[in-house]
């Protein structure tokens, strides 16, 4: 960093002197913005430019498009974010800023994306760059299927999601076993919904109706361990008894590293789960379209012969 630098220094960790930082490669503005995760910073070797403003040359952060999930009903995928609304210049030569970034889908033109950032210029282009957080949380989408299932617990299940996102593997854990275990009803529910939609065994579906009613959700994930359809198990293994296995030690004894996997495992058999289930569903119903319009079509074969 350039030694003219006086407004502040580099955010670090607090025991962590210049002798003990491993050198971090630099990487480029766009990548910083989307890949990496809030409460760290990053060399950047593209951070800033000089370009010709009104007034003269101005010193200009780095506004790059970025690609990022959009979750609005015309997108459902990844898309481009244009830089809408910031403060991005260095005024009067300062080398650093505090700023917020705001970017917009230039698809829907109606989701945004957030950013809070400290941004210190060295030599141009390069600089460094501290991610206080984003909006939305920084992270995997998590699909909108899964968001309707915990219906007003949905905040419960971002919050889980952002204390994922920053490392707090205990909060994590508790944000997710508690929505979880709160919307038992919900998830059993959708899956009888599919087992009835793609024609179960009689038998096994009246394992997961009577499991439904089981009070202590743990018993009753391990109660339905044999009985889900094919078509729901993830890498053949049945989803709830993997929930069943992550939720059922609880937090006793474990450290902050060891819940924060256990955190990811569960966010991610819930968000394959919700896609299965709606996979199946959406197979089954273009599947009867299919055979009502051959039928149909059949019948006009008929009658016209």
């Amino acid at each position: 960093m350039s030694e003219k630098q006086t407004e502040g220094t580099k955010p670090t960790p607090p025991d962590a002197s210049e002798e003990q930082k491993p050198k971090i490669e630099a990487i480029r503005f766009v990548e910083f913005l989307e890949k990496v995760a809030p409460s760290q910073f990053r060399p950047i070797s593209d951070l800033w430019h000089r370009e010709r403003g009104y007034s003269g040359y101005e010193n200009k952060l780095t506004t790059p498009d970025v690609t990022l999930f959009c979750d609005h009903e015309l997108c459902g995928g990844p898309r481009e974010f244009r830089f809408v609304e910031g403060y991005a210049e260095f005024y009067n030569d300062k080398t650093q800023i505090s700023t917020f970034l705001s970017y917009r889908c230039s698809n829907c033109q109606e989701t945004f994306k957030r950013y809070s950032l400290l941004a210190n210029r060295d030599e141009e282009p390069s600089g460094t760059c501290y991610k206080y957080g984003e909006e939305p949380a920084f992270g995997p989408p998590t699909p909108p299927r899964l968001i309707r299932l915990f219906g007003d617990d949905k905040d419960l299940f971002m919050k889980g999601r952002r204390c994922e996102s920053q490392g707090l593997g205990i909060g994590a854990f508790v944000y997710y076993r508690r929505v979880v275990e709160s919307h038992k009803d919900q998830i059993f529910d959708e899956i009888i919904r599919v087992s009835k939609t793609i024609g179960l065994q009689p038998d096994k579906l009246a394992t997961i109706i009577d499991a439904k009613k089981e009070i202590q959700f743990t018993k009753a994930l391990d109660a339905v361990k044999d009985a889900l359809p094919q078509t729901l198990l993830i890498k053949g293994q049945n989803p709830l008894t993997l929930l069943h296995s992550a939720l059922s030690g609880g937090l006793h004894g474990k450290s902050d590293s060891e819940c924060l996997q256990l955190a990811q495992a569960i966010r991610l058999v819930l968000v394959e789960l919700a896609e299965k289930m709606s996979a199946a569903l959406n197979d089954e119903r273009e599947l009867s379209e299919a055979v009502a319009r051959l039928m149909k079509s059949k019948s006009l074969r008929k009658a016209d012969g």
